[in-house]
């Protein structure tokens, strides 16, 4: 019976690879692994530097957890609702429970599971960037519920828009990685959270500065490594568009970074690590929906304007409007994001010479259907974004920890543990 067992195992097998790419496949379980990395532990690591000591631990509980809590979302519906068919609006339920998923079954040339699995590592960050917006503030049960309802509520919709047949996707708008479906979504979300919850007590009146800018330094460094698979492996193949992508990435990262430094050197006269890393992430923010479709030209003058203009942006939300976005999250996702996507509809025309990228676009229609898309994907994450802000005040009792528990910290009051045992 064995042997007849294997017998029919390897009769299947051709009938099952068929089509199946192993370059393809170990590529994109590769960029899988790196984007994981980026939540966790980059993410973490650069989120918890940024915060006071006293509220460090939370910052990386809440991230492990958003990870923890969309694995399982994704696996119950949320890429059903995503990538099935449905309407142009959301997916439908043929997937739920990853129903179908099977090791026979490919996406393209890739197993449809890594597909899935690759998708859930995007689903997994984005509501962690959200984390910024509210840090040191919110209720843990209220991160928890927040998380879950909004990545049903907006990732979900917004996804099926872009990438999953809906009707953003239909007019052509164009997102290589994630510079709508992630940055802008979660830069608004994390700018409605900060108006919704208030100041933290003490801003402005007195900095509140990172407590470890070794900590946050070191998760920059993970972020900017994992990015290759965020945008590389959005290609979901070992291909030239793959490579060209993680080209962009690096040399948008490397100039916005560079700004940065440089502006705050001119105007305060030393430049920050700080500033080094946040402009290093407006770069890879900034990229990330261009990534696929521009050169390396393109990619300089992105990373040039992402240094600057998140450089401003931050200036402007937290010193003129002194909105307490804690970490920063939609001056440089949300505006980055926004950037990013207008200037694909510039960069990605082949008729740029050196500055163009390998799409035949007319620069003036395609820059139409990208504001369509920021313009939307703004309105509808800000609108239901705070629905669902006041849906989980509502059922946990208030969104905000009280003054007490604000003032011991987050770590001791939320989860009975220290960041540091001093």
């Amino acid at each position: 019976m064995a042997a007849l067992g294997l017998v029919a195992i390897i009769g299947a097998m051709p009938a099952a690879a068929e089509g199946l790419s192993g370059a393809n496949t170990a590529w994109v379980m590769t960029c899988t692994a790196l984007v994981l990395f980026m939540t966790i532990p980059g993410l973490s690591l650069f989120y918890g530097g940024l915060v006071r000591t006293k509220n460090s631990l939370s910052v990386l509980m809440q991230c492990f957890t958003i990870t923890c809590l969309v694995s399982v979302l994704w696996l119950l519906v949320g890429y059903s609702l995503a990538f099935s068919d449905g309407n142009t609006f959301i997916g439908g339920l043929n997937n739920v429970l990853f129903a179908g998923v099977i090791e026979g079954t490919l996406a393209n040339d890739i197993p449809e599971s890594s597909f899935a699995l690759f998708q859930m590592t995007f689903a997994i960050i984005t509501p962690a960037l959200v984390v910024g917006g509210f840090a040191e503030r919110m209720k843990f049960s209220a991160v928890v519920l927040f998380s879950a309802l909004w990545l049903l509520g907006v990732y979900v919709p917004v996804c099926h828009w872009v990438w999953g047949g809906g009707w953003l996707s239909d007019i052509g708008f164009m997102d290589f990685a994630g510079g709508a479906v992630v940055h802008i979504t979660a830069g608004v979300a994390a700018l409605v959270a900060a108006l919704v919850l208030g100041r933290r007590r003490g801003f402005p009146e007195r900095p509140l500065p990172p407590h470890n800018m070794t900590m946050t330094v070191t998760g920059a460094g993970m972020l900017w490594v994992g990015w290759f698979g965020f945008n590389g492996g959005s290609a979901l193949a070992a291909n030239g568009d793959a490579a060209m992508a993680m080209l962009v990435t690096h040399i948008s990262a490397a100039t916005a970074a560079m700004t940065w430094l440089s502006i705050e050197w001119l105007r305060y006269g030393k430049p920050s690590a700080l500033g080094a890393v946040t402009g290093m992430v407006a770069g890879l923010g900034t990229i990330t929906p261009a990534s696929g479709f521009v050169g390396p030209g393109g990619a300089l003058i992105i990373g040039l304007l992402a240094g600057c203009v998140c450089f401003m942006a931050t200036i402007f939300f937290k010193q003129r409007l002194k909105i307490d976005d804690s970490l920063d999250v939609f001056p440089v996702h949300g505006v980055g994001g926004i950037l990013g996507c207008l200037l694909t509809g510039i960069f990605a025309s082949d008729a740029l010479g050196v500055f163009g990228g390998q799409q035949d676009i007319n620069i003036g229609s395609q820059l139409g259907i990208q504001a369509v898309g920021v313009i939307a994907t703004i309105a509808y994450t800000g609108v239901a974004t705070y629905v669902i802000l006041l849906i989980t005040g509502v059922l946990v009792g208030g969104n905000r920890v009280d003054e007490e528990s604000e003032t011991q910290g987050l770590d001791l009051s939320a989860h009975n543990e220290r960041g540091y045992d001093l």
